[in-house]
């Protein structure tokens, strides 16, 4: 057990979380030791504030990077926030809607869909816990929105890439993207907290998944994938570990050492 403090990073839907959206004994079990032995936590996800909660009372964790870095708490306190600009999410509405393609808004309390019911949008959440959003036409207006989730297929999605260069498109489903700001990442985020706590990168191990842990990947000193990453995600890891039904955060924390 290392006594040097360490900064240690989760990724939540399927690092943290098993395939039936729990954390699994052995992941709480790591968590609880990584504090003890002073090493300090924090969620680095994909979702909204609003659909961390229970992740984060569960695990008693304070600090999160959310919406794929463009919202960073730490301690309760809001150290970065870096929403989509108005004008880019409606060009983004606008031709999303001549595609008839779903969108998902996105602040740090609530979502909204563009339509009133689409399979895609209840597909895809479904697989987070999450039920379909509500619709209201005028939800977007005066509103601060970070992430948006546009729903169409792999090969659909080049025109978006394409026309939108002012976006960043990171595909976490077969059916659905995030969408931020050009050059938002969960990297950015974390350099934030990290900047704040007094963490250098070779101080931060992080745990991910998928294809948008990659930046932070490249930016950790040390990243572990779980079993279940694509292989684009394993080339970049430090180490890959089991999958997180297979008590992979467990494994992969014995193997750095840090518990």
């Amino acid at each position: 057990m290392t006594s040097t403090n360490k900064l240690v990073l989760f990724d939540v839907d399927g690092t943290l979380l098993d395939r039936h959206n729990r954390i699994p004994p052995s992941a709480k079990e790591a968590v609880m030791a990584l504090k003890i032995a002073g090493h300090t936590v924090a969620l680095a996800s994909g979702r909204s504030p609003f659909m961390l909660e229970q992740v984060r009372q569960e695990l008693q964790l304070d600090s999160y990077v959310s919406f794929n870095g463009q919202y960073v708490i730490d301690q309760g306190t809001l150290i970065h926030s870096n929403p989509i600009h108005p004008d880019a999410l409606n060009q983004l509405s606008a031709f999303a809607a001549t595609q008839e393609h779903a969108l998902v808004f996105l602040d740090h309390a609530q979502m909204n869909c563009s339509q009133g019911y689409h399979p895609h949008v209840e597909l895809c959440l479904n697989s987070l816990g999450v039920k379909h959003p509500s619709h209201h036409a005028s939800f977007c207006e005066g509103r601060t929105i970070y992430q948006t989730m546009l729903f169409c297929t792999p090969e659909e999605e080049t025109s978006y890439r394409e026309q939108f260069d002012g976006l960043h498109f990171v595909r976490w489903h077969p059916l659905s993207m995030d969408v931020l700001p050009a050059g938002g990442s969960k990297a950015e985020g974390a350099t934030r907290l990290a900047a704040r706590l007094g963490f250098e990168p070779e101080d931060i191990y992080a745990f991910g998944d998928n294809y948008n842990d990659m930046e932070m990947f490249q930016y950790a000193g040390c990243s572990i994938a779980m079993g279940n990453a694509p292989e684009s995600l394993r080339q970049l890891a430090s180490h890959v570990t089991l999958s997180a039904d297979q008590d992979g955060i467990w494994h992969g924390l014995q193997w750095t050492g840090l518990i």
